[in-house]
């Protein structure tokens, strides 16, 4: 692991992308990092192993929906190893983050990730999604390799606020995902995802409840 490594891919990709975060918000992406990686040796949360892919593949990654976050409270469904949910959380600490996951291993790491980052914005969520309770309404849930979109909006669809936004994370754009969408949602976007050192397809999708129908007007 080299740290002048990552901290030249950090600094150049968050340029490229046009973000600006302060020296202490880049030093704690790095600190994540560095946690991610030691508990990955012990625990399966990501299978990204080699120290050269792990900014792009982590950091930049998760970084290139943050144009998109626009809630005051966001919900990472299936936070896993903490991607995008703790470098997001990081970049916006005016944010309110609920990092959600079944896997107590998991849970475990991002609990102390919140701890060692000092991340006062984020609460850490052990169990299924369906079970957070309509008490953590979202007006935005994301997600990153978490699970086919009609599972996501079956699972996860009573947290989200009536006007509120699924913001999945995808690789090549999911078209069988899409058309298997259960009836009342619908793609109301989708951008192709960008950043230095990006390998493949990445897309992000947003989902939302489709616009009620008018009824027909009775004959008369």
């Amino acid at each position: 692991m080299s740290l002048s490594l990552w901290q030249q891919q950090l600094a150049d990709g968050l340029q490229t992308m046009g973000l600006d975060l302060s020296a202490g918000q880049r030093q704690q992406l790095l600190d994540f990092l560095t946690l991610l990686n030691k508990w990955n040796q012990a625990y399966n949360l990501t299978a990204v192993r080699q120290p050269g892919q792990m900014v792009p593949r982590q950091l930049l990654d998760s970084l290139s929906i943050l144009p998109f976050i626009s809630a005051d409270r966001v919900l990472d469904a299936g936070a896993g190893g903490g991607l995008p949910g703790i470098p997001l959380a990081i970049a916006r600490p005016d944010i309110g983050f609920t990092l959600v996951d079944s896997n107590s291993k998991k849970t475990r790491f991002l609990t102390q990730c919140k701890l060692e980052l000092k991340l006062g914005n984020v609460e850490v969520f052990h169990g299924r999604a369906e079970d957070c309770g309509s008490d953590r309404l979202c007006a935005q849930i994301t997600s990153r390799a978490f699970s086919s979109l009609a599972n996501l909006v079956d699972w996860c669809g009573a947290l989200l606020a009536d006007e509120g936004q699924f913001l999945a994370m995808k690789g090549q754009f999911p078209d069988d995902e899409l058309s298997a969408l259960p009836v009342g949602w619908h793609l109301a976007e989708s951008h192709r995802l960008d950043y230095p050192g990006c390998d493949g397809d990445r897309h992000l999708l947003v989902i939302e409840r489709a616009p009620a129908q008018p009824t027909p007007a009775s004959g008369g």
